[in-house]
């Protein structure tokens, strides 16, 4: 019964899943060993650029015009402004993040849940908040996650997936906001 209730879950993710081959047909350039959980590429989704190595979680948002250019106008009518997006190699961008026209992330980058990116990151930066700013070094995060956190060889991928997260489940709270 187990196996059959992770074989559905599977099949939903599976099917709710955006498709990098859909991305890449409506224009979105997208490197190798990608994770993508959203379609919101804007209405020009051929402007933005992925490297190799990224993910992009549900409800980020990338927007590659000013649509409040709409606003101006004179005896030549409105105005526009387009802009690329670039997201460079090994990136992780976190839920319901939103990515403005003009953007370029670098490599080795880590984007907080619910940033707002106003501006080019370089690399080797952790950002996060609206709009976001830098937080930390990729280098420092990484030489945390190396020290402390359980390793893909160490992980009993013979147990369920809820067992195997409940074994190695850190049972800490973060400290309280001052």
């Amino acid at each position: 019964m187990k196996n059959i209730i992770s074989r559905i879950k599977t099949l939903y993710i599976m099917k709710f899943k955006p498709n990098i081959d859909f991305l890449r047909h409506i224009g979105v350039k997208v490197g190798e060993n990608c994770r993508i959980y959203t379609r919101d590429f804007g209405k020009e989704p051929w402007l933005v650029t992925i490297g190799n190595k990224v993910t992009i979680t549900s409800g980020c948002k990338f927007i590659t015009h000013d649509g409040s250019t709409w606003l101006i106008e004179d005896e030549k009518g409105r105005r526009y402004l387009y802009k690329r997006v670039k997201i460079g190699n090994n990136v992780f961008i976190g839920m319901n993040s939103i990515i403005l026209p003009g953007v370029n992330i670098a490599d080795n980058v880590v984007i907080a849940a619910g940033s707002v990116v106003t501006k080019s990151i370089p690399s080797g930066k952790i950002v996060g908040g609206n709009p976001a700013k830098i937080i930390g070094n990729f280098k420092d995060y990484e030489d945390k996650v190396l020290r402390n956190y359980i390793s893909h060889e160490e992980m009993n991928f013979d147990l369920s997936y809820k067992e195997r997260i409940n074994k190695v489940l850190d049972k800490t709270y973060k400290k309280e906001l001052n």
